[in-house]
């Protein structure tokens, strides 16, 4: 098994694609099949930068990708560009590293990995820059919109003991929101429930059946008709806390996706979703020590600063 793999690039690993047998006659018409998207002029700069490179580590050229037979059966691996990719402007900060972990307090906004129009104005992409750190990889994940932290593994020998973490639920986890108040519900609650994909790839949705997704949440301040909550999830499902929120008649103040889904545009800076990852704690799996990270970073009623 060829274990080759390019080097990363300016913080961006090496996307990967294989070629399987097909009748195109070149290179270059199956690239522009299989990534309609992307003309065949574009592929043709990219080799001429050197940035398609096989499975042997040598790189492309025009010259074999327009003439030369097509290569079935092998991998081809090549750098993600995004054009014009705008600049979000809020800042990560840095609050622990050892040598195995990294803790980041990720503002709203930003993404934590490269996907669909981010690739450079991420988390891990402007950290590998910042700190040239090659092999920094998430242990896991908070959405774009969520501010918060987030933890990410420096070594790939000890990565997989601090996912570990997280698979097995040994991470307690507490996140803050905004929403309307209900002075109607007894406090607190234990939101427990069903999760899965709703129609639109992009939501989820509460459905009948053995629950999968369980959220503690309490009230730790009310101002007029809105009030701020304290999340403790203990589940991990994708959107949790938005859904279980929506579920309460309490969708999270900004929240573009629940309980009505907005068309993606330009982002609006002045109203963040109003979710924090507050803070994480969790033994250590290394040194054994306990640990405890707070995001520095707060929630906004409306009107305040």
């Amino acid at each position: 098994m060829n274990a080759f793999k390019p080097p990363t690039r300016h913080g961006i690993g090496p996307s990967c694609v294989g070629l399987p047998a097909g009748p195109w006659p070149n290179l270059l018409d199956f690239l522009s099949e299989r990534f309609p998207n992307i003309s065949p002029q574009i592929w043709l700069a990219r080799m001429a930068r050197g940035d398609l490179i096989d499975e042997r580590g040598q790189a492309l050229t025009p010259e074999q990708a327009s003439n030369w037979p097509y290569p079935a059966h092998q991998r081809l691996y090549y750098y993600r560009e995004v054009p014009n990719e705008p600049r979000i402007p809020f800042d990560e900060v840095v609050l622990y590293q050892d040598d195995h972990l990294l803790v980041v307090d990720k503002p709203h906004f930003l993404p934590v990995v490269p996907s669909g129009g981010y690739l450079t104005e991420t988390v891990l992409v402007r950290l590998k820059n910042k700190l040239g750190l090659n092999d920094l990889v998430p242990i896991h994940r908070i959405d774009r919109d969520t501010a918060g932290l987030v933890l990410l593994a420096k070594q790939p020998a000890s990565r997989a003991a601090y996912c570990a973490l997280f698979s097995q639920h040994q991470v307690r986890k507490t996140y803050e929101a905004i929403a309307p108040w209900r002075a109607d519900l007894s406090w607190p609650i234990t939101r427990s429930s069903r999760i899965r994909e709703a129609g639109h790839f992009m939501l989820q949705h509460e459905l009948p059946g053995q629950p999968n997704a369980i959220t503690h949440i309490d009230v730790l301040e009310v101002r007029g008709d809105l009030a701020r909550y304290q999340l403790k999830p203990v589940t991990g499902q994708r959107h949790q806390l938005r859904v279980h929120m929506l579920g309460l008649g309490l969708p999270i103040l900004n929240d573009g996706l629940y309980p009505t889904l907005t068309p993606e545009g330009q982002p609006d800076y002045a109203k963040p979703l109003q979710l924090l990852a507050k803070r994480l704690e969790f033994i250590d799996p290394v040194s054994g020590a306990p640990r405890q990270f707070e995001s520095a970073r707060k929630l906004n009623f409306p009107g305040t600063l």
